[in-house]
């Protein structure tokens, strides 16, 4: 009797162990050592364009099984809206984030703008189409919620993440939000989402899912706030999407910011395009083109001019999200 109560014990403390193992990813936010990684930037709805820039960077094969091994795949956010396709992307990030792990390599779909809204109940942007891949608004609701299959995935999932000497971010990483860490930043927005509070970052404009400063502001500017930005994570340079450029990768600063959205899917109609990472050389893939080596510099934290650069008085944010509202109008023409 006793020595069945002792293995009775043993195998209810293993359970308790059990549920309080983290999920593979879900809630680690830095990696290093990491020799390829490819960088995916928006996908709204959008399957068919997804899985020919994966095909392209050697990720999937024609079956769209992961044939990456240690590749680290990073999707930036807005898998959801717009086109009618998202379920499907969601199920194939699914299933590649396993098989991925099998492999030794790993699968990073980051919570988007879009991703947050539909989660916080804001659907303006939630295609016919996209609806009614689940069965209609009912079925999209119980899916999408942190209790649905897909809201729940998406809830396990990180905001922004470190990956060698790269920060990923949605929209981008501004040094009022520099000052919380990574996980700070992740742990703040899957309560928000899991709770249903749109007060909070996940739904701030000046926030990391968000805001275009980096991606829009002089560029002098955006030098000196990127030098604090990763200085803060100890990187060299961040990865963004959520700003549509269907001319293909952008940098700015010297390359310490990399624009990664190229309006893949059909609402834009840009390339099927991303970024590829090997050995720490940087190349933009696209479909049907010859791949192109980024030229990266270092940017100086103050960029060479004949005058100091300044900010209009618009500009100059007394708090996070003032320096916002100048750049919403351009935002409501170039995408997200």
């Amino acid at each position: 009797m006793e020595s069945r109560l002792m293995r009775l014990s043993v195998f209810f403390v293993a359970v308790a162990a059990c549920s309080l193992v983290v999920p593979a990813w879900g809630q680690q936010d830095t990696w290093s050592g990491v020799e390829r990684i490819v960088a995916v930037g928006d996908v709204h709805g959008d399957h068919a364009q997804f899985v020919k820039v994966l095909r392209v960077a050697g990720v999937v094969d024609a079956n769209e099984n992961w044939i990456a091994g240690k590749t680290h795949l990073v999707q930036t956010g807005d898998v959801l809206d717009r086109g009618p396709d998202s379920r499907k992307a969601m199920d194939l990030l699914m299933k590649l984030e396993s098989q991925a792990a099998e492999a030794n390599g790993a699968v990073h779909a980051l919570i988007g703008n879009h991703e947050a809204m539909v989660l916080l109940d804001d659907w303006r942007y939630v295609s016919e189409g996209e609806m009614k891949a689940f069965g209609g608004e009912e079925g999209y609701r119980k899916a999408m919620s942190p209790k649905g299959k897909y809201g729940r995935w998406i809830c396990s999932h990180s905001a922004v993440i470190k990956i060698n000497d790269l920060v990923f971010a949605h929209a981008g990483i501004t040094p009022p939000f520099a000052r919380k860490s990574l996980a700070e930043i992740n742990k703040s927005i899957r309560g928000e989402l899991n709770k249903g509070d749109a007060r909070g970052i996940a739904m701030d404009s000046a926030g990391p899912l968000w805001d275009r400063i980096l991606a829009m502001d002089d560029e002098r500017l955006v030098a000196k706030d990127l030098d604090v930005v990763l200085k803060a994570y100890g990187a060299r340079r961040m990865v963004v999407g959520h700003t549509v450029s269907t001319d293909g990768i952008l940098t700015r600063a010297g390359g310490r910011l990399i624009r990664i959205d190229v309006g893949m899917s059909g609402s834009y109609g840009g390339p099927a395009a991303c970024l590829v990472v090997e050995k720490g050389v940087f190349y933009e893939v696209r479909h049907g083109k010859k791949r192109r080596r980024l030229q990266l510099i270092s940017a100086a934290s103050r960029p060479a001019s004949s005058q100091p650069a300044t900010r209009p008085a618009a500009l100059r944010p007394a708090g996070p999200s003032e320096r916002q509202r100048p750049l919403q109008e351009a935002a409501a023409v170039s995408g997200s």
